[in-house]
Order: structure tokens, then sequence, then C-alpha cells
């Protein structure tokens, strides 16, 4: 009799147990204003993923592709990620597991048994199922395949990151810029106010020119202020990016030169090959359709019926029996599963679509991608020559006022004016930025250094 208690405890003891892991909000917060860019943990990942150590630690310099360490590292879009692909992993257990034989204990008493034994009838027995036409080969596939769409989420997911720290920088560098841009527009703004004010004062200018001087520079100010709050706003979001607080970025010194220049505009016909062959977001659409293939696999397997082995020991009134025989077999009579059959077909039918769908958005938004970053690009040159004649004015004007042929207030005008012109170039090199991100989104690839526009070479053309 302890046999078969002893046996249950044995494999009682292999089962897992529940661990609670309950979740404090306020352990949370506390846990997010203490992350910074000077964690051990932090250098330790990057460490990992870069291949060496980081030292010094902490960094005082950061770049783009170090921020964006920083945001997998800390991005709660990622860990959602990662745990789903762990569950979507576990699922290919699930499907490879065998199923469990069946101990059956039946027991019958006979109230007028008159046999030579006791009154009863018992035994154990077993219901041991045997799964037939390749169902748990298909299980498995359709696991594998969806876990590989989970796992290529990831990589889709880590794109995203990576644009919006990009982005992020972007808005940074192009408030950053304008706000130095702006700060020598007020400088100048300034001075024309003193000398027109000094003039005005001496009878040699007019009372409307002393109004336009002035309200020139309070707009200035209003701009330089709207400037201001924007490079507020801008590092907001690259903190709300990488998953920082505002706080922990304030005193890193964020590396931003990558944005003086652009990347080369490639071959539409190797960019549509980046895009179609390495999207994570088209390949994990493909690996949904292999899985809705191989679930249709499995319902049209369905139509075989499984076997069950029903061997077993019979003590019957005295008599001993063995038995050895087919526990059931369903009998496809009135079902075949046509039911589940189409709508497997249906669910194929719908992955299929999705893909294409996907592609054909894909090839649209490249090929729109590659003509406004060409033409973003022709702007920027533009904008450069523009930039470049601007400055020969501002030159000509030093020089001028050198050599004592105009007065200070002509150059100090011309001076006011050129940080406008640079503001435009600016905003040509910020919409180029923006064109050329759109199309390494569109690829999911960066693009390659090479012959291109920069601020530097735009002035001295």
């Amino acid at each position: 009799m302890r046999r078969p208690w002893l046996l249950a405890c044995v494999v009682m003891a292999g089962c897992a147990s529940y661990q609670p892991k309950p979740i404090a909000l306020a352990q949370l917060a506390r846990s997010f204003d203490e992350r910074s860019l000077a964690s051990a943990g932090l250098r330790s990942y990057l460490g990992q993923q870069l291949g060496h150590d980081v030292a010094p630690w902490p960094l005082q310099r950061w770049d783009r592709k170090l921020l964006t360490l920083a945001a997998d590292y800390y991005s709660p879009a990622l860990d959602v990620a990662r745990a789903s692909w762990a569950g979507a992993k576990a699922g290919i257990e699930v499907a490879a597991a065998i199923p469990n034989p069946v101990l059956l204990l039946p027991f019958q008493y006979a109230t007028n048994g008159r046999g030579p034994g006791l009154p009863y009838t018992t035994g154990p027995a077993l219901d041991i199922p045997i799964e037939t036409a390749h169902k748990r080969d298909y299980r498995i596939d359709r696991a594998s395949q969806l876990s590989e769409a989970a796992r290529l989420n990831i990589s889709d997911e880590a794109w995203k990151l990576r644009s919006q720290v990009r982005d992020a920088m972007l808005g940074v560098y192009s408030a950053r810029e304008r706000t130095a841009m702006l700060v020598r527009r007020l400088a100048a703004q300034q001075q024309i106010v003193e000398m027109v004010e000094k003039r005005s004062a001496v009878g040699e200018a007019a009372e409307p020119d002393v109004d336009r001087a002035v309200l020139a520079s309070t707009q200035a100010q209003i701009d330089l202020a709207a400037a201001q709050r924007a490079s507020q706003d801008a590092l907001a979001r690259l903190a709300g990016a990488i998953g920082l607080p505002i706080a922990a970025l304030e005193p890193v010194r964020i590396d931003l030169d990558e944005f003086e220049s652009t990347g080369a505009l490639p071959p539409p016909a190797a960019a549509r090959r980046e895009a179609i062959l390495h999207r994570a977001d088209l390949l994990g659409s493909l690996a949904n359709y292999q899985a809705a293939q191989a679930a249709l696999q499995l319902e049209i397997a369905k139509q075989y019926p499984d076997i069950h082995l029903g061997p077993g020991y019979t003590y019957d009134m005295g008599t001993n029996k063995i038995g050895f025989g087919l526990a059931g077999i369903t009998l496809p009579v009135f079902d075949r599963n046509q039911g589940g059959i189409a709508r497997a077909e249906a669910a194929r039918a719908e992955a299929a679509a999705r893909v294409a769908a996907l592609q054909d958005t894909i090839i649209n938004t490249l090929d729109h991608a590659l003509a406004h970053y060409q033409a973003s690009l022709h702007a920027l040159r533009l904008a450069g020559k523009r930039l470049s004649t601007a400055r020969r004015r501002l030159d000509s004007e030093a020089t001028s006022f050198a050599e004592g042929t105009t007065d200070r207030l002509s150059l100090a005008q011309a001076k006011a004016d050129y940080p406008m012109v640079e503001i435009e170039h600016l905003n040509a090199m910020v919409a180029a930025q923006q064109a050329a991100a759109t199309l390494e989104d569109a690829m999911q690839r960066p693009l390659l250094p090479g012959p291109a526009v920069s601020a530097v070479s735009a002035v001295t053309q």
C-alpha cells in the first residue's frame, strides 16, 4: 500500500512551485530616479556590447552610439519585447511536450457475488495517448516560427528605439545651434539699438528708426527664448527615449558632431534590397506566415484520430486479468475538422496578405524617402551657397569698416542679418538629416559615409 504513495511523492517532488513577485510602484519610481549614465551596470553592459572595458568611467562625452546602447539597457519597451520572446520560446517546450499517460483506477462491488474471491472488481489501468499524422511536429514548427517572430520583434523595437534617440539628438543639435546663432543676432541687434538711440539723441536718426531697432531687438529676444525652450524640450525627449530622468543628462556632454554632415545617397536597387532582405518587421511578418502554414498542417492532421493504448491489470472476484488493448479511437464520422481547417486556411491567407501589404508599404515609403532625401540634399547645397555668399558679404563689410569706407551701424546690421542666413542653412541641414533618418528607417540600415554636403564645406565653397 505504501508504493503508490511513494510514487506520487517522487512525481510531485519534481514539480515547480509558485514564487510570488509583487510590484511596488513606489520602489519602481525610486529605481527610475536613481538611473544615470554612471551606473556600474550600464558600464558592464557597454563593455559587453563594445567588446572592451569602458574607461575612464563615468564617460564625459556621449555620442549617438553610446546613448543608443544606454537606451537598450534602460528601455522598458525592449524589456517587454524580450519577455514576449521568452514566452514564445517557452511555447516551443509546450508544443514539444509528449502527452502524459492517464492512470485509471476502476472499482466495482458485487452485492450478490458468489465467486471464490472477494466480491469486487478493481485494478490499475493506463490510457497511453499516441499522436498520429505528425501533429507534434507541426505544433513545434508553429511554435518555433512564432518564437522567431518574437525574436525579430526585439530587433524591430531596438531599431525604433535607435530612431527615437537619433531624432531626439537631432532636436538637441538643432535647438543648440539655433540658440548660438540667435545669441549672436541678439548681440548685434542690441548694438544697433544703442547706436540708433545715440544718433537719435543728436538728431541724426528719427524716432521710427529707434522703434524699428527696438522691435527687431525684442523679436530677437523672443526667438532666443523660444530656442532655449526648444533645447530643454529636446533634452527631455532624449532622456525619455533613453529611459532616464532629465537630470541625468544635464551634466553630460553630448557629441552632436555627426549632424554636421549627411550620409551618402544609396543606389535605389541597393536600398530596396536592404529593405526587403533585412527589415525585422517584414521578416517577422514572414515568420508569422510560416506559423500560419504550420497551423494549417496541424488542423489537416487532426482529421486522423490519435491512438489510446490501454494496458492494465484487473482483479475480478478472485480472477486476475491482464489486459492490453485500445482504450479508444475517435471515429471521424460526423466531423472531419472542416471548420478548423477552413479557419486555418483563412488565417494563412490573412497572414499572406499582411506580408504583401507590408512589403508594398515598405517599397512605397522607400521610393518616397529616396526622392525626398535627394531633394533635401539639393536644397542643402543651395542653402550652402547662399550662406557662403552671406559670409563673403559680412567679411566685405568688416573690411570696409576697417578701411573706413563704411560705418559701424552698417557692420552691425550685417552681423544681425548673417545669423538669419545661418538659421536658414541650419533648417536645410535639419531637413536633410530628417530625410536621411526617414530613409534609414525605410531600410532599417544606417547610411554609409560618403561624399555629401556638410555645414563646414557649405561655408567654404
